[in-house]
């Protein structure tokens, strides 16, 4: 497959991760990344100004987010994502499993939420319009685990082991589209797991745990197909150019140790993030019935003894 179209070289020479890390600035997500890191950090700047405070930890995990993006698609890991399987594969999985977390962990709908002025009574501006679209039908239907596990799961076995991927890869367009999908299925797919943001869909703690883990076999399963495969299984990638002194098939069962591997990585994650944001929902129950019982004296615990009390005296 030709991609002259791409505006890359294709006389790559042989992958070192020194080449793959150099500059190879792609417009669109340079572009995308520059606009996310300067709305963000416009929304800090008004709460601080407001007298407001914003957590350091999550301006990091926002701007790490989307450092990751920019990491993957603004150098020249996006010109070898081109013509080897295996580069292409650690995009994927950082653009769809990595950045996603790191960005939720930065709640931005949360600081847009505390940034955006009310635009006053009978009228309406950008805070109630994300406010009316947080409530939507739509957000309630891409946010349910029955739509956000089966598109996940289609986003591998669907796009890969059908002519979509190839159809994808032969225009600049259709690459850059294929990147957003996998960004914008990761954000879906993790944003009511994480539970940071608010949501429509905001089950509880096990249930988020069982959401992640419905999804995550399910790139293991497909990294070991691709690593069982004794042909090519992607026409894209079954010739890559002389100049990178790979084997097709090597560098497909490469991709599928990627896949497998990075399967783990996301659920330790948001595993650490979810027990981190259960310990303080309980601490925070916990301080809130203390300070009740200050108040109204105890009087539950002291309904409870007389209660006990009475069982007692019907015994006797």
């Amino acid at each position: 497959m030709d991609h002259s179209g791409h505006g890359m070289n294709m006389d790559l020479p042989p992958f070192t991760l020194g080449r793959g890390l150099e500059l190879s600035l792609e417009p669109f997500f340079l572009t995308g990344c520059l606009l996310a890191l300067a709305l963000y950090g416009y929304g800090v700047v008004r709460l601080r100004r407001r007298g407001d405070g914003w957590p350091v930890s999550r301006i990091v995990f926002f701007v790490v987010g989307v450092l990751s993006i920019a990491l993957v698609m603004c150098t020249k890991l996006n010109d070898y994502g081109m013509v080897m399987f295996s580069v292409h594969m650690v995009q994927h999985m950082v653009i769809s499993m990595l950045s996603p977390i790191l960005l939720l962990l930065g709640a931005p709908v949360t600081l847009a939420l505390r940034a955006l002025p009310p635009a006053g009574r009978g009228r309406t501006g950008p805070r109630e319009l994300l406010l009316k679209l947080l409530h939507s039908r739509y957000i309630k239907i891409v946010t349910h685990p029955a739509f956000t596990i089966p598109i996940f799961i289609a986003s591998l076995y669907a796009l890969y082991f059908t002519p979509i991927f190839d159809f994808l890869m032969g225009s600049k367009p259709g690459h850059i589209g294929m990147m957003v999908h996998f960004l914008a299925v990761g954000l879906v797919f993790f944003w009511p797991i994480m539970g940071v943001d608010p949501g429509p869909h905001r089950p509880g703690y096990v249930m988020r745990m069982l959401e992640l883990f419905a999804g995550m076999p399910f790139h293991a399963f497909f990294g070991i197909a691709l690593m069982m495969a004794t042909t090519p299984m992607v026409k894209t990638y079954e010739n890559p150019p002389a100049s990178l002194g790979i084997d097709a098939l090597s560098d497909q069962n490469w991709a599928g140790g990627i896949a497998w591997a990075f399967s783990e990585i996301p659920s330790v994650l948001v595993l650490i993030a979810l027990v981190y944001q259960w310990y303080h929902s309980e601490q925070r129950a916990a301080r809130r019935s203390d300070r009740a019982a200050d108040r109204d004296g105890d009087q539950e615990l002291e309904a409870y003894n007389a209660y006990l009390a009475s069982l007692q005296a019907r015994g006797r």
